[in-house]
């Protein structure tokens, strides 16, 4: 891109900045109205922090972008009067109409900040409402006053049923209340829900947290509470008489098939087909759909037992995971029999649908050459009669390979086939139904195989794996890869990149390693976890943080097995399995990341990744596909993919020149400020850090080798700015970074940042999904 064009660019970006905050806000406010400019809560007690009253505020102030600058403000108030002008109507749909102060919305907001500070045990504090006007804008401040906190002298317990009460003394040491704490509403009502859960677990199957009440006492002139938590006996209505809490024990449990009831019974089952299984019966009409052992093995609620919520959660957790149930639903009818209570548990299964078929076209993007690629899958969700899930896949891509000298080709075209089969439980064998259910893994056998042509060489990837995934408590994610066997094999390398490699030999002796026949023979796990689980309201809404821990080793058994039966490699100096050398390795890397709130349209994002890779034994180097490389969408951005270290090294410019900058070591950080924009776009300010580095000199310049007294001064570093397109099902990512430190260069080229070359120092970006 031409520097005038650019020019042109950053002059009609400075003009909008200078000009959209000149557009006059003053006409859409009323008269005698004011823009609401800011809300401010202080408080006087380092206990109640201002950043939890913040839910309680019912009127904020215009968005920030980037909680700075009021653009959509700006960009509503461009609009006219007219609102039957399409320039008006589309400059408002963009922007934010101004927020003009509610003096009932601030007293209400008075009203709710002192009442929740209140329950935390400041029974006498006052929140004062200040008001202050400079022109058409108001600022709004709540000022917090505690007092002392009312403290809980003794507590005491007042329940008539003797067997609650005999479960509540033996569960005593789980309570959340104690005397001398602080006299916490919330902490009650957290309590309420403790012993309801507990109790709902042990038969209690009508309790709920409504038969729970407190009372307190405040002894005159003190800031002491008399504690009472009382138990109410049973009553639906208040006309009945009360009665003890009932246990339920589970009597029959009833599986219905492809249909559903408004109100299940046993009449309603006589017209349907039944056949039982263990302690479960299953209905269905014309034939079963699932084999009938699946169905029972997933199925926690065991007949005879005590009513457990739990156990219902588990039930529908289980039958999740079979791929062919669209939705499930549990529902209890009462029994009551011999003064004894039961649940007959009707559980009604839909089915999915079988088979899918399924085409996908894509861009491809590789270190800046374009490409497409097209797929076409084909899923298969009950093969069995088990819900194993069977899953084929044909893809095919074309990219023109850009920067190539001395090729007759620029052309690299991919074929690929893989398929999986996943089957919803721990397959192994002699595993008993009891462990599998305990364990809530799925396990997947899949193979595939991918050829490359590229203009260099033809490279062909086959693969089959065994591996074993499941989750723990919806936020803790495994992976166990029992088995992963990979074959390299390369057909053809033209002359010219034979050529290249000889030259290689000389700055790095090791590379050629990367492009021979190879066996990889390995076993991972992968553990992963994300405090906000799977709640994307919560995600948006509070902190959260991600850790992602892998290791993985390759080849030990195959070298154990080859020096038992051979001291010394027959040929050459590795040894082989059906006459091709395979690698020998331990990888690790983990990765975590942090996400601040600081509003429902501002956050920042901190990421911290580290990987290092150790060649041993029967390998020199790490297969290229294992190491470790730097710069693109989700590292350094303002490098291309593959065009960063290792260390200072700084290449020859060359394009096949992407095969030395890798290494065993990688070191990423990052910082990004997200933004919500208008529409369904949002912004991002980011800095990144990073590089890659060797363990051992392989040849290329010592620059490039690890050592602590240095690896700081060789971090590459970055910013730039980015804008998502969030689609809700995908997000499309646009980045855009300068380099900020470049550790290839010395003096003054070493730090673009205050000399900056947009064609050098800039490097663009398209991917789908966040960097981290």
């Amino acid at each position: 891109m031409k520097k005038t064009t650019l020019l042109h660019i950053y002059i009609c970006f400075t003009l909008i900045v200078l000009l959209l905050p000149g557009c006059s806000v003053n006409k859409f406010i009323p008269e005698g109205g004011y823009l609401l400019d800011d809300v401010k809560i202080e408080s006087d007690n380092k206990e109640i922090k201002s950043s939890q009253m913040n839910q309680y505020v019912r009127q904020s102030p215009n968005a920030k972008w980037f909680s700075l600058f009021r653009f959509p403000l700006y960009i509503y108030s461009a609009s006219g009067m007219d609102s039957t002008k399409w320039i008006n109507r589309f400059w408002r749909k963009l922007g934010d109409a101004p927020v003009i102060y509610s003096k009932d919305a601030a007293q209400e907001t008075q009203q709710e900040i002192e009442k929740a500070v209140r329950n935390m045990g400041y029974m006498g504090a006052v929140v004062d409402l200040k008001e202050e006007a400079k022109g058409k804008r108001m600022k709004v401040s709540y000022d917090i006053h505690s007092g002392s906190p009312y403290i809980i002298n003794n507590i005491a317990y007042d329940i008539a049923d003797s067997k609650i009460r005999s479960y509540l003394e033996a569960d005593s040491a789980q309570t959340l209340l104690h005397e001398g704490m602080r006299f916490d509403v919330n902490v009650l009502d957290e309590e309420r829900q403790r012993i309801t859960q507990y109790l709902q677990n042990r038969g209690y199957y009508r309790f709920n947290k409504d038969f729970i009440t407190f009372q307190a006492d405040t002894m005159l002139n003190t800031h002491k509470v008399d504690l009472t938590m009382e138990l109410a006996s049973f009553q639906i209505r208040k006309e009945d008489m009360p009665e003890e809490h009932r246990q339920y024990r589970i009597r029959n449990v009833n599986y219905i098939l492809d249909a559903d009831f408004a109100v299940p019974s046993a009449q309603a089952l006589q017209s349907f087909d039944s056949v039982r299984s263990g302690d479960v019966s299953l209905f269905y009409k014309d034939k079963l759909f699932l084999r009938p052992k699946v169905i029972s093995d997933y199925n926690f609620l065991i007949s005879g037992n005590l009513y457990r919520s739990r156990s219902v959660q588990n039930t529908y957790s289980a039958l999740s995971r079979l791929s062919i149930l669209k939705y499930s639903n549990i529902r209890f009818n009462e029994v009551i029999e011999n003064d004894s209570a039961y649940l007959d548990a009707y559980i009604t299964l839909s089915r999915n649908k079988n088979k899918s078929l399924s085409f996908e076209i894509e861009g491809t993007n590789s270190a800046g050459d374009l490409g497409a690629a097209a797929s076409a899958s084909y899923t298969h969700r009950n093969l069995f009669k088990g819900s194993e899930t069977f899953t084929i896949k044909l893809r095919g891509a074309y990219e023109a390979v850009s920067g190539l000298e001395g090729y007759t080709s620029s052309n690299y075209m991919e074929y690929g086939v893989e398929s999986s089969l996943n089957f919803p439980e721990f397959m192994f064998p002699f595993l008993s139904s009891d462990f599998k259910k305990r364990i809530k893994a799925t396990s997947e056998v899949s193979i595939k195989y991918n050829w490359q042509i590229r203009p260099e060489f033809e490279r062909t990837l086959a693969s089959a794996a065994w591996s074993y995934r499941w989750t723990r408590r919806g936020k803790a994610n495994h992976r166990f890869d029992l088995l992963d066997i990979n074959y390299i094999y390369m057909p053809y390398t033209s002359p010219t990149f034979d050529d290249y490699l000889d030259r290689m030999d000389e700055v790095n002796p090791l590379l050629r390693h990367s492009y021979e026949d190879l066996f990889i023979v390995r076993l991972g796990y992968t553990y992963t976890y994300n405090s906000a689980g799977g709640n994307t309201m919560t995600t948006a809404n509070r902190n959260s943080y991600s850790v992602r821990f892998n290791i993985e080793e390759a080849g030990n058994l195959l070298y154990a097995f080859s020096r038992l039966i051979n001291k010394k490699p027959r040929y050459g100096e590795a040894y082989q399995l059906a006459n091709i050398d395979f690698a020998q390795y331990v990888k690790a890397d983990i990765d975590y990341a942090k996400n601040f709130v600081i509003d429902e349209r501002n956050s920042l994002v901190f990421h911290a990744g580290l990987g290092v890779a150790v060649p041993y034994g029967n390998s020199k180097s790490l297969p290229f596909e294992k190491l470790y490389f730097s710069g693109g969408a989700n590292s350094v951005r303002g490098w291309r993919v593959r065009s960063l270290g290792p260390g200072s090294y700084r290449g020859d410019g060359n394009t096949i020149d992407y095969v030395n900058h890798t290494g065993d070591i990688k070191l990423d950080l990052n910082l990004e400020y997200r933004t919500f924009l208008f529409w369904k776009l949002n912004g991002a300010a980011f800095i990144d850090a990073g590089n890659v580095w060797n363990i051992r000199n392989q040849g290329i310049q010592s620059e490039g080798v690890f050592k602590f007294n240095r690896f700081y001064k060789q971090l590459a570093v970055s910013y730039g700015l980015g804008i998502r397109f969030d689609l809700d099902f995908l997000i499309l990512r646009f980045d855009g970074g300068m380099k900020a430190v470049n550790p290839m260069y010395t003096g003054r080229d070493r730090y673009p940042i205050i000399s900056p070359d947009f064609k050098r120092d800039f490097a663009f970006h398209f991917a789908v999904g966040y960097p981290f």
